[in-house]
């Protein structure tokens, strides 16, 4: 991945450089033109009040015939022409003060020719100059009647400095002609920086694509890169907002605000006044500074350690430069050449030490923004190099360029902190998912164990219930059957009598223990199968009038003997004591309770005398136990109902309920 990107910044680094040597598109003619790489010069001093003179005529001429005054036109005499080599270039020297003498600027003339190849003069011409930095320019073109200007560039006089010079002859002014004569107008302030390029004159279509590429290499990529960034900008912001413990976002931000600032010349118009358009060329060419210092602390934030005496120390060099360039300062050196003098200074201090930082102990980000520092340097270079004249005057500006580069760079370094995030996620991840897995498999064990344990303690409670419901019950009766045998007072039909009901009382507990699926239908049929026989040797007749009943959540072993020993001692007083013929056991679902009867056609008894026994007592407490109530109807002669009334949904704060389930007869 990293020599990918750094294929990539090496690409991007040769791409406006090859751009500005590339041939023609394929489907051009191979004609494209003649580029003139010498012309014939001639000079004029002017004062401001001729060249306002000079303007103004060529303003009153804008679309309408008519020809320039005599004084304003090129010299006549051909001993005032020489010839002189294209580009044509005067390097930038000590700051030129505008005082009140005569003079003040030059009008240099560049006189052009072109002759139709092979007499064939095509249906318009066009004259591109790759590069005119100047006052405004104008193009004229020699007829009959004399100099006829054909491009006044005054609207774009702020921007020509970085917008190709693009002029169309009309036809009716070529035609009829062996040679067209044309003259390039370029007024300058007098013993100051100028720049004219060679010059490519020919076939308006063979010449419009060469102009097509400068335009977009020079004007249109700074364009779209620099929205680009600002875009990434509000991404990282937000990033920032997000995340305020990574200042590298928040940095990266602003550097692209102080760019934005930088590239004020390519989205706005200029300042109309002198003073404005001072104070903006200022804001732009110093707010380079800030965006490679921005830009350094920013790499820096990629380093295994913070450095603040540096970064303290850049920030107050690129202050302390940035005010001392102020259009009111006075200085011996254009402000404009010594701004772009401290931001090769800034750049190269700053690139050498972060650069000394990533060889050292350098993540891999920081390496690679010291790659890119290192190639923005030298675009940096360049530019200083073509801005004071000093070299390459037909290149374009490089730097804007380097907003690629950045964007290249801030790209890989958020992907890589994402990456990186990522992986520290997974490796997380896994080693929660271990712990998880060894903590999973101890509880396992822990519940396994746990489990066993309640297993264990539900039959020991198990055991002791039905320890104690033998002792109470069955036993108790065993114990009184035989002492009343060894005495001699209880006969053999009484000790049969004894024994069944033994039996039936162990059958009892045995049925409790079934697994029922809280069921309260299924209990009672299993009681019906025991005692069914028991009734009928009696001499009684079951009737069954069971309905289906939901089930009861609650109804566990303890529970179901508590059922079973009313629905039988129910049974066995019917037994006893009803002399019936007849019984009936009745169920119905009564909302939130479900009921029992067991009625029979029996004598009956009085319940106010029976209530002072014990019998009827004791039924009522274990009904009490499971949550419900008994109640008893009789009267002599009309037989005896007795209902029980469970509830579906069983309390667990009832205070009637025991603490834990125990199996009492």
């Amino acid at each position: 991945m990293r020599a990918l990107i750094l294929a990539l910044l090496i690409l991007l680094a040769g791409l406006p450089a090859a751009a500005q040597r590339m041939p023609m598109p394929e489907g051009v003619p191979t004609s494209s033109g003649d580029r003139a790489t010498s012309a014939e010069l001639a000079l004029s001093s002017w004062t401001r009040e001729e060249l306002r003179e000079w303007w103004a005529a060529l303003r009153s001429l804008d679309g309408n015939p008519g020809q320039l005054p005599a004084k304003l036109q090129p010299p006549v005499d051909p001993a005032a022409w020489q010839k002189v080599s294209l580009p044509d270039v005067r390097t930038r020297g000590p700051s030129v003060a505008l005082g009140d003498g005569d003079a003040q600027f030059q009008m240099r003339w560049y006189r052009l020719r072109y002759a139709a190849p092979e007499g064939r003069w095509p249906t318009s011409i066009a004259l591109y100059m790759p590069r005119l930095v100047t006052l405004a320019a104008a193009v004229l073109v020699k007829t009959d009647e004399g100099w006829r200007p054909v491009f006044d560039n005054q609207a774009g006089a702020r921007e020509q400095w970085v917008r190709p010079l693009w002029a169309v002859v009309p036809a009716a002014l070529s035609e009829k002609r062996h040679v067209l004569e044309m003259v390039v107008a370029v007024p300058v302030l007098r013993d100051s920086f100028y720049s004219v390029s060679s010059a490519w004159l020919g076939a308006r279509e063979d010449l419009e694509p060469r102009y097509e590429a400068r335009w977009v290499l020079q004007i249109g990529v700074p364009q779209a890169t620099g929205l680009t960034l600002i875009v990434l900008g509000l991404f990282a912001f937000t990033l920032w907002l997000r995340r305020r413990e990574e200042p590298a976002y928040l940095l990266f931000a602003l550097a692209t605000v102080a760019w934005l600032v930088r590239n004020l010349h390519y989205h706005m118009d200029l300042p109309r006044t002198h003073a404005g358009l001072e104070w903006f060329w200022w804001a732009t060419h110093a707010s380079m500074s800030w965006v490679m210092l921005l830009t350094f602390l920013f790499a820096l934030r990629f380093a295994h350690r913070r450095y603040p005496r540096f970064e303290r120390a850049v920030s107050v060099f690129v202050l302390v430069s940035s005010l001392a360039t102020m259009p009111f300062s006075s200085l011996l050196r254009d402000p404009l050449v010594l701004q772009h003098i401290v931001n090769a200074v800034v750049g190269t201090v700053a690139t050498l030490f972060i650069g000394g930082v990533a060889v050292r102990d350098g993540s891999r980000e920081l390496r690679l923004i010291a790659a890119s520092l290192v190639l923005g340097l030298g675009l940096g270079v360049h530019d200083l190099f073509l801005l004071a004249g000093w070299a390459w005057p037909e290149h374009i500006y490089l730097m804007p360029f380097a907003t690629l580069v950045i964007v290249v760079c801030f790209l890989y370094a958020v992907q890589h902190r994402y990456i990186g995030a990522l992986q520290q996620v997974e490796q997380v991840n896994a080693q929660l998912g271990e712990r998880l897995a060894t903590q999973g498999a101890e509880l396992q064990a822990q519940h396994d164990r746990l489990r066993e344990a309640e297993r264990q303690q539900a039959l020991l409670v198990e055991r002791q219930r039905l320890m104690q419901d033998m002792h109470d019950g069955l036993g108790s009766s065993l114990l009184s059957a035989m002492v009343a045998v060894e005495q001699g007072s209880m006969d053999q039909d009484k000790v049969v009598e004894v024994l069944r009901e033994c039996v039936d009382d162990l059958r009892l507990v045995i049925d409790s223990l079934e697994p029922v699926g809280h069921d309260l239908v299924s209990l009672l049929a299993t009681m019906r199968y025991r005692l069914g026989k028991r009734l009928q040797t009696g001499g009684l007749q079951l009737d069954w009038d069971v309905q289906d009943l939901p089930p009861l959540d609650w109804l566990e072993p303890p529970d179901a003997l508590h059922v079973l020993r009313l629905m039988q001692e129910a049974l066995t007083n019917v037994l006893k004591h009803a002399r019936a013929t007849r019984v009936r056991i009745v169920t119905r679902d009564v909302g939130h309770s479900v009921e029992i009867r067991v009625e029979d056609d029996g004598e009956g008894f009085d319940i106010d005398s029976a209530r002072r026994g014990r019998g009827l007592k004791s039924q009522q407490r274990r009904a009490q136990r499971l949550g419900g109530r008994i109640t008893f109807e009789s009267s002599l002669g009309h037989g005896t109902r007795v209902c029980l009334r469970l509830p579906v949904q069983r309390q667990p704060g009832d205070p009637n309920l025991p603490a834990a389930p125990q199996g009492q007869a």
